[in-house]
């Protein structure tokens, strides 16, 4: 299934054809737009030549963030997103050698997916949560238990990026978490 988060069609055919430019275009979606999150790995496509992990995990710290700070950056943070981004080529490369799908397809449930996913730098709780129901939503990777594990972002509707499909939903995705930060807001004045 392709993948469509990013409204560019370029940035959306790398995460269609690289699981690990999709691992990272989630590790980046924080303190950013998504859309502009995701298009993250295209960026570094273009610039570095490769999504390789193992070429990424390699190269030069120095070089390799001021190639992400490079207008327009991959993030408002380009060298802290830069260092997680070389570590998580790097665990990817020695734990899964260079083959970021394993880390979900090898996954034993729902469980251990979200234990490995919550063992990948940029990556807590709701953050792999999101990546699990995306994974079952978009990708139908639905190892048993992962809609247990992944709580609200299992139901139907416009709740995270697992429910981003094209510009309309990015809308819908918006809208609600405008009004979940504005119904938490106001329980906080109270």
């Amino acid at each position: 299934m392709a993948i469509h988060i990013t409204g560019d069609e370029t940035a959306d055919q790398v995460l269609t054809d690289s699981p690990f430019a999709l691992l990272v275009g989630m590790m980046l979606d924080q303190q950013y737009p998504m859309e502009h999150a995701f298009r993250g790995p295209a960026k570094v496509l273009e610039r570095f030549g490769t999504l390789e992990p193992a070429t990424i995990a390699a190269a030069d710290p120095e070089e390799f963030a001021g190639m992400c700070a490079t207008p327009p950056a991959i993030h408002r943070f380009p060298g802290s997103m830069a260092a997680r981004l070389q570590e998580l080529a790097r665990i990817v490369t020695d734990e899964y050698d260079g083959h970021a799908e394993r880390v979900w397809l090898e996954a034993a449930d729902g469980k251990d997916l979200l234990k490995r996913m919550m063992a990948l730098p940029g990556f807590g709780k709701q953050k792999a949560q999101i990546f699990v129901a995306l994974l079952a939503k978009q990708l139908d990777v639905r190892p048993d238990g992962w809609d247990a594990v992944v709580g609200d972002y299992s139901l139907e509707g416009h709740r995270s990026v697992a429910d981003v499909v094209d510009g309309a939903s990015l809308q819908k995705v918006r809208d609600f978490k405008k009004q979940k930060k504005a119904a938490a807001k106001e329980q906080a004045a109270t």
